[in-house]
């Protein structure tokens, strides 16, 4: 955390009785590149920019404005200053209220920030990756390697649940699925991804034994899991009933 002075240490010393206070103030704030995000930022307190996935090259502002901010790595921090005034022993304290642009530099994208100050306590804004940037990222990373080697990565990534920040995650299926191929068993989808710029798709599926079962792999390429399998991988093959088995799809595509 930067220091930008003696009235910011003091109004980050008081941000946890803050937050304590007024909860229902806290925001999750996301924005996305190359469109004007309008957001509330704490007028008091330092405020905390994420840069997801990468590092901020440069944040752009007005100076003039009564702003400091300062970054390092996948961090920023802006700080709309106090002006206060002694008037014979009465200190008066005047809050920035006008609100002010700022042009952050994240992952090669420009992200445009229209920022309103408010009474609030600190705010947390997560520059997220558009699709462009994923995209590029999700070529670098699989672009190098074959089919059946890109297969092999993203199923490494699921079971060991190191998934890049540059996969999409999409809301799974919710109800249960049964096979009819593997009748001593339910599915049921954990987790799926899209794989922007590598056409690739995936999904994690939690198979839960209701009878003594050996999972053949080539049961799984069903239609029902997806139109374009190429990959399936279990983490186990042999479950009795009430154990489970973790179970990697991927696909060429989209999910269906």
């Amino acid at each position: 955390m930067p220091s930008f002075g003696n009235r910011a240490r003091a109004s980050t010393a008081g941000l946890t009785l803050l937050l304590g206070a007024y909860p229902a103030f806290a925001q999750s704030i996301t924005a996305l590149p190359d469109q004007r995000s309008t957001i509330r930022l704490s007028n008091r307190d330092i405020n905390h920019i994420v840069c997801q996935g990468g590092e901020i090259e440069d944040v752009k502002f007005s100076a003039e404005k009564g702003l400091a901010v300062e970054k390092a790595g996948s961090d920023a921090w802006i700080k709309f200053l106090v002006k206060e005034t002694d008037d014979s022993g009465n200190v008066s304290r005047a809050y920035v209220t006008t609100p002010s642009e700022f042009f952050v530099s994240c992952n090669g994208a420009i992200y445009p920030l229209y920022a309103e100050p408010a009474d609030i306590p600190a705010q947390t804004v997560t520059l997220v990756p558009g699709a462009t940037q994923r995209a590029r990222a999700n070529q670098d990373l699989l672009g190098p390697l074959v089919e059946e080697e890109r297969a092999v990565s993203v199923t490494l990534a699921m079971l060991q649940d190191r998934v890049p920040a540059s996969f999409t995650t999409v809301a799974p299926e919710a109800a249960d699925i049964r096979l009819a191929g593997l009748p001593g068993a339910t599915l049921r989808e954990r987790r799926r991804v899209e794989i922007d710029g590598a056409g690739l798709s995936a999904s994690e599926y939690v198979v839960a034994a209701t009878a003594a079962i050996d999972l053949d792999e080539r049961v799984l390429l069903d239609r029902r899991l997806g139109a374009r399998i190429f990959a399936v991988s279990a983490d186990r093959l042999t479950l009795r009933p009430g154990e489970v088995a973790r179970v990697i799809v991927v696909r060429r595509g989209d999910v269906r």
